[in-house]
């Protein structure tokens, strides 16, 4: 049984995506567990594009593959774009090796050319009565030599298939999931070289793994079925077989409260969909670190990538698969805004004020106000929102009971606030909150009869970031007294 007692220094792994579209969760969580691994082992963490699926190819795919790997901070040793000793790293580039390679196993009886023609094919599906699940008859598996060279020669079209064992098992071993057996009678004679002469997922990707020299394949556990005919074509060629890996599946919560395959009918599922929903890329990598790995320290939550490095082990994998939360997601977002420093928060957040027109001069505030209350930056307009714009609102809510304010009682108190914030010149929060309590203090009254009507009049929004004081400061004297005036306008047109 193989074990992962791997010299460090030959460890490669390899993020072989292809180029269909964004980088959904799932790809990117292969990505990064193959870095770690790598980076763990002292080894190396190779780029492959795998575009042979040409139908499928999406214009621009290839740059957010680069782009998503550069801004998660998984960057890869070896790739299309800085070269290595393997190359060429595109497969499209690399049609001259699968073929040869094919016909050496047609040559030695391990594979044969199949001339069957779409329609048999889709006969053969319709009349199994399950066309999804139907497999190759194998009816061209024993055409004799000169049937083949006669229909080579006219050149029919054909692609050649894999010859699978009809008898007896095949196994492997998987560190997650131990040692698997599969009769080798389930196993379909699976195609090589397409029609089109290009070679099929399966048979690049094994052939590439073997000349770039890949130890350890990580992949989604949905590739286990495949495994074994991976491991056939190793056998036949007299390759070493590589050490898997396969990943649980990432589930996502239904509404009703059940679980199923995460898609975009859960949410943002890309690694770009994310970010512009607001979250942190090192928020979002931490997070999916944990997606279906534990630390041995199973309390500690909070990793840098280099923290991921050093604690990542194959034995922390689960074979469980794992539900992507949302709300946990924000909570690592909040956790990693609260541990920013001050630049850093105000880096991001400089992009959110500029839209609600407050000055750098108050950033210091915001970072107290904001910096604890939000879960990500695109927070920030809807938080203080009534710094560009003053809601319209609604009187009543100067009313309220834990305070005990009333409109009576607040129209009373803001026509003694207008009078008190007119004659501060020194706007700044200790002095703001002197006065106010002072106020408080010499009217006999809590300072929640102070601050509810003040904050109601100045932000007209029942929760804010901050408290009053904090309003004040953002909204500077004039436009505070300005609302204040237009609050006791609209409270002395109560009858």
């Amino acid at each position: 049984m193989p074990t992962s007692n791997t010299v460090c220094s030959s460890v490669r792994t390899r993020f072989a995506p292809s180029p269909t579209g964004f980088m959904h969760v799932g790809n990117l969580r292969t990505a990064l567990y193959e870095y770690l691994l790598a980076k763990s082992m002292g080894g190396s963490f190779i780029l492959r594009i795998e575009d042979t699926d040409r139908e499928r190819l999406v214009e621009g795919a290839t740059d957010i593959i680069y782009q998503t790997l550069k801004c998660a901070g998984l960057i890869h040793d070896e790739g299309p774009d800085i070269g290595g000793p393997f190359g060429p790293y595109v497969q499209s580039e690399r049609m001259h090796l699968y073929r040869p390679f094919a016909e050496q196993l047609v040559r030695e009886g391990k594979a044969y050319y199949c001339f069957c023609t779409k329609e048999r094919l889709e006969g053969l599906r319709q009349s199994s009565g399950t066309p999804e699940s139907a497999g190759y008859d194998r009816h061209c598996r024993e055409l004799s030599s000169e049937d083949v060279a006669d229909k080579l020669a006219m050149n029919v079209p054909h692609v050649i298939r894999q010859k699978a064992p009809l008898e007896g098992f095949t196994t492997f071993f998987d560190h997650v999931y131990g040692e698997i057996t599969v009769p080798n009678k389930e196993l379909e004679d699976q195609i090589l070289i397409k029609a089109d002469g290009f070679p099929t997922y399966n048979f690049a990707n094994i052939v590439d793994d073997h000349l770039m020299g890949i130890t350890h394949v990580v992949r989604g556990s949905e590739y286990l079925s495949s495994t074994p005919k991976y491991n056939l074509l190793y056998q036949a060629f007299g390759w070493d077989i590589p050490e898997y890996v396969h990943l649980p599946l990432i589930q996502g919560k239904n509404s009703d409260g059940t679980v199923s395959k995460l898609s975009k009918r859960h949410g943002a599922t890309g690694f770009e969909d994310l970010v512009d929903n607001g979250y942190l890329p090192e928020a979002i990598i931490n997070y999916i670190a944990l997606l279906g790995w534990c630390p041995k320290d199973e309390t500690r939550e909070i990793f840098s990538i280099e923290e991921l490095i050093q604690a990542f082990s194959i034995e922390g994998i689960s074979k469980s698969p794992a539900t992507f939360d949302y709300d946990k997601l924000d909570w690592f977002n909040a956790e990693y805004i609260r541990g920013m420093d001050a630049q850093s928060f105000y880096n991001h957040a400089t992009p959110y004020y500029k839209q609600l027109g407050v000055s750098d001069e108050l950033s210091a505030i915001l970072l107290e106000v904001l910096q604890p209350r939000i879960t990500k930056f695109i927070d920030i307009p809807g938080k203080i929102s009534y710094v560009k714009n003053l809601p319209e609102y609604e009187l009543e809510l100067f009313e309220h009971k834990k305070s005990k304010s009333t409109i009576e009682t607040s129209k009373a108190m803001l026509e003694k606030l207008s009078s008190l914030l007119s004659d501060i010149s020194d706007w700044n929060k200790d002095t703001l909150l002197s006065r106010l309590s002072a106020m408080a203090e010499s009217e006999g009254v809590k300072n929640a009869l102070v601050m509810w009507p003040l904050r109601i009049a100045i932000t007209g929004t029942l929760v804010t970031p901050g408290g009053a004081v904090e309003a004040l400061l953002l909204l500077g004297r004039d436009e505070s007294l300005k609302r204040i005036v237009l609050a006791l306008s609209r409270l002395s047109d109560i009858k």
